[in-house]
């Protein structure tokens, strides 16, 4: 198969997103080799190219249709097209969230710092790996003050008197936690995102098609649950209501039963203790709560 019918994605080699990524695509149902020696390998049974490179390079490849596609951090996205005056990388498009590496670009401050807003860093310094989105962010804010540029270890730049605060990834807080600062300013709440150029042909765009479906298949599986329930038919209608994310359950005759009927729903909400625990006090028995491997609507 030539490379014109084949889709060519890149993900990240190590690090943060590259295990989720490679995850998600076991889950779409597409077999890769596992080496993590190698820079590209081919998938056993779907028409792509998965291409393992620095996070950072992810925009560049997809840009300049080194890859058609790609799964990477929005916060790094939008930071390189914060920054760039290259058209290419500003023309990037996102077509799907995926829902996984949740974080926020936050702000943070010394414990001891008493702070008084976004004004207050007016002639401070802040250091940062995401020198664009700052940068925008202090600009909307109409502050300025001089951004250190660092490209790790940010957290120390305030012990260190480097800067009066950081810019850095927040997603449980126990690194600003144990560095002794506090987040003070959300700048973007990011995940991860696929993303793609608008170089593809029309082969591969019916096989990027294939591919957001089987994502989008993934991620509605992944939230829903499918319950099925004993249900007396006179609490029917209160049953039916309580059943989160719930639009059009099956209701399916018992055998030897015309006090029960059985109820049987794909429920998109999650499905807790207490819902559980409401459905037995209005009368509902055999109550199972089962995952969803895959789903198509």
């Amino acid at each position: 198969m030539s490379k014109e019918t084949r889709l060519n994605l890149a993900i990240q080699k190590t690090g943060r997103l590259a295990d989720e990524s490679r995850s998600l695509l076991e889950r779409c149902g597409i077999d890769l080799l596992k080496s993590k020696d190698q820079l590209v390998c081919k998938a056993q049974n779907f028409p792509l190219d998965v291409f393992f490179v620095r996070v950072n390079d992810i925009p560049t490849f997809v840009a300049t249709n080194a890859c058609h596609i790609g799964i990477i951090s929005q916060n790094i996205l939008m930071d390189e097209q914060t920054v760039t005056t290259n058209p290419q990388l500003k023309g990037i498009q996102t077509l799907m969230e995926l829902g996984f590496g949740r974080c926020r670009l936050s702000i943070a401050v010394p414990n001891s710092s008493e702070y008084q807003g976004i004004k207050a860093f007016e002639g401070k310094r802040i250091a940062t790996s995401y020198q664009g989105l700052l940068r925008e962010y202090l600009k909307q804010n109409d502050v300025n003050c001089e951004i250190v540029p660092m490209q790790g270890a940010v957290e120390i730049a305030p012990r260190m008197g480097m800067a009066d605060a950081i810019c850095d990834l927040v997603s449980t807080g126990t690194t600003l936690a144990i560095n002794g600062l506090k987040e003070v300013e959300v700048i973007f709440e990011s995940q991860s995102v696929l993303i793609r150029n608008s170089e593809l042909n029309t082969v591969q765009e019916e096989l990027l098609e294939r591919l957001r479906l089987r994502l989008k298949s993934v991620q509605v599986a992944k939230s829903s649950k499918y319950i099925t329930l004993h249900c007396p038919v006179k609490k029917l209608e209160e049953i039916k209501s309580i059943l989160p994310g719930s639009e059009a359950p099956t209701i399916l005759a018992l055998q030897g039963r015309e006090d029960l009927v059985a109820v049987h729903a794909v429920c998109n909400e999650g499905v807790f203790w207490n819902t559980m625990e409401d459905l037995k006090a209005m009368g509902a028995s055999s109550i199972m709560v089962l995952p969803i491997e895959k789903m198509l609507d």
